[in-house]
């Protein structure tokens, strides 16, 4: 029988000369880049923070000395606190239980597991579509999403917001394709591109809720924008999930045109409280992107309990409107008590609450003493995810933030606001030149 031989390789013996760089180098290029994040005062410091099941929003604050304070959190994402719904978490431990807790594998290699597919047509009846596709995150299913479809579409071209998340950039990036940025929500510019585009194929995308400054697109409007020059569109609902529309299903549902948008992309991991994104559209786009993305194939599934979890919480949502109602209410008394004690309050129309501060030492300087000195939580928002000169705290109130938490919120920011001496309502936040 034959042997196939490898190549012979000649190996430097250990204690000879070394060619090229040492391991101290490599690791200088590291030190530095991390020594540029600190002096342009973007590094991120995480919290350790643990959620206590069934009293959201509080949670223990493990400080850096290892003691623990309990504090209340005013930044989640988990709007609806449907992370601790009792027929969620029972869905999953029911399942875990049941199937235990992996996928075993990627989808190609280790087969669908039930919930999995469950969870799609869920998910594709709740945006009114042909059929869905699950990923492991909101960020995947954008760049997977938006990618293959792009290159699929022969000498498509890209018109993206100026406003859209790093995560739909970088779909727009991984494409190849030709893009084109329109201002923010501006009408006028994207007819103007539509227009001097012609008759090449074209994909919109937009988001639906800006998560940094609150505002919601003109989605009806962007419709029919696509519609008269010959266009997809490409809607991502992560901030809308759950929390608007007659069931949950978003803006495009609340405002009658979810049946115009060629594909809705939406997170499990903010208004139903899990983890995992989507897209729906029709059977042959999914099928599409689950055929050619490498996002989907080469990754391992959402294990079933979370599949089914997930479900759980979206078919909640749709019979249920009363976590709706609680959190567009709490959301307009935190606004309404933040403006009235002269806070910089960015005006928004949804659930979202920017407090500026337009620096990012004194944003981090701000979050810190609110954990520090009164136990509340609140992430700085900084560059890159803000424009420098517009750093903010981003306040995310929920059904469970109730009057007393919200009083002392309130107290607490001008207790902060005066201490460190921060730009008060009336202020004018300019982005700073790059």
């Amino acid at each position: 029988m034959a042997v196939t031989r490898m190549p012979s390789t000649t190996l430097t013996p250990v204690g000879e000369t070394r060619v090229g760089p040492g391991p101290a180098e490599y690791e200088r290029h590291f030190r530095g880049a991390l020594e540029r994040l600190h002096g342009e005062r973007r590094y991120r410091v995480f919290a350790d923070i643990e959620r206590i099941s069934g009293r959201f929003p509080t949670a223990k604050w493990r400080r850096p000395d290892g003691t623990v304070t309990e504090i209340t959190v005013w930044c989640s994402n988990d709007y609806l606190g449907m992370g601790q719904h009792p027929e969620v978490v029972g869905a999953m431990t029911e399942t875990a239980t049941r199937c235990g807790v992996g996928a075993g594998g990627t989808r190609n290699i280790a087969g669908n597991t039930s919930p999995l597919v469950d969870l799609e047509r869920e998910l594709a009846d709740l945006h009114g579509k042909e059929a869905g596709l699950v990923f492991t995150s909101g960020y995947v299913s954008n760049q997977a999403g938006i990618s293959t479809i792009a290159k699929l579409i022969p000498d498509c071209l890209i018109l993206s917001d100026a406003f859209n998340h790093n995560s739909m950039i970088e779909g727009v990036r991984h494409s190849g394709c030709d893009k084109i940025i329109f201002r923010h929500n501006d009408l006028g510019h994207l007819e103007e591109l539509l227009r001097a585009a012609g008759d090449r194929p074209k994909l919109i995308v937009f988001e639906s809720v800006y998560s940094m400054d609150g505002d919601v697109a003109p989605i009806g409007a962007i419709c029919d924008l696509a519609a008269r020059y010959g266009a997809m569109t490409y809607l991502d609902e992560v901030h809308a999930v759950g929390l608007y529309g007659e069931r949950g299903a978003g803006i495009a549902e609340r405002d009658g045109v979810m049946h115009r948008v060629d594909v809705i992309e939406g997170t499990l991991a903010k208004g139903f409280g899990c983890v995992g994104g989507y897209i729906t559209a029709s059977a042959a786009i999914c099928d599409a992107v689950r055929s050619f993305a490498p996002g989907f194939i080469f990754t391992t599934a959402l294990p079933p309990a979370v599949a089914a979890a997930a479900r759980a919480s979206v078919r909640y949502l749709k019979r249920s409107g009363a976590e709706r109602a609680a959190h567009q209410r709490q959301a307009a008394a935190t606004k309404a008590a933040l403006t009235a004690a002269g806070l910089p309050v960015l005006a928004t129309e949804t659930h979202i609450v920017p407090v500026m501060v337009g620096d990012a030492e004194l944003c981090k300087a701000a979050a810190d003493h609110l954990l520090e000195c009164h136990g509340i939580y609140i992430q700085p928002i900084n560059y890159p995810t803000v424009p420098r000169g517009t750093e903010r705290l981003r306040i995310t109130p929920s059904p469970f933030h109730g009057v007393a938490h919200i009083e002392t919120l309130t107290a607490a920011l001008v207790e902060t606001w005066e201490t460190l001496d921060l730009p008060r309502a009336g202020t004018v936040f300019v982005e700073a030149a790059e």
